[in-house]
């Protein structure tokens, strides 16, 4: 089993989406001694946004100019980790009730035409099946589900879209009215992982 770890708290040494995550993914090698772990941290990658150079390269079906390929460099790192991992557990915090913009940056870098997904006459359709997706959401005051969770549902939209569909949130939501309660739910949650 590959597990791809992806966090993407801004907080370097105290997140609990990091930090539970890391119990997601300890609960996943514990029960699965072959499990290899890669861990991609999302605010500490440097990752670029989508610039016109990349653009062009993406949707370009010529050969690309060498500007072109250095450009996809990074973008086809982490598509094939992505590619190669088998589950996929994601530590995001909310910000103002969306995903961190470092965690948004990495989805349009592994939203790739062909590769982890394709254009049908029946619209987009995912290449990523038969992966597995825990999800590891804190948040202060945005209820997980809610009409104002920005982060959560677009998560799992985003994954649904590459055609990972077997998705569990672990919830950390709405800390700041009493954490324990969520704290000890979302212990939970991690004990019954099979």
């Amino acid at each position: 089993m590959k597990i791809l770890n992806i966090n993407s708290s801004s907080n370097k040494t105290a997140s609990t989406s990091t930090n539970f995550a890391e119990k997601v993914v300890a609960k996943l090698v514990k029960k699965n001694s072959d499990a290899t772990v890669k861990t991609r941290h999302t605010t500490f990658s440097n990752l670029p946004f989508i610039n016109d150079v990349m653009l062009s390269a993406l949707f370009t079906q010529e050969e690309k100019t060498k500007e072109q390929q250095e450009s996809l460099a990074i973008s086809n790192e982490l598509t094939n980790e992505l590619l190669e991992a088998d589950v996929l557990v994601i530590g995001a915090p909310i910000y103002n009730f969306s995903v961190p913009a470092s965690l948004k940056a990495y989805f349009d870098l592994v939203a790739r035409a062909g590769l982890t997904f394709k254009y049908t006459e029946n619209g987009p359709e995912g290449l990523l099946k038969n992966k597995k997706a825990y999800i590891v959401v804190s948040s202060g005051g945005t209820e997980i589900g809610s009409d104002i969770d920005f982060a959560g549902n677009y998560i799992k939209h985003f994954l649904g879209f590459l055609g990972i569909t077997d998705v569990e949130f672990v919830k950390l939501d709405q800390l700041m009215f009493g954490s324990e309660p969520k704290i000890e739910s979302a212990h939970k949650v991690i004990e019954a992982i099979a």
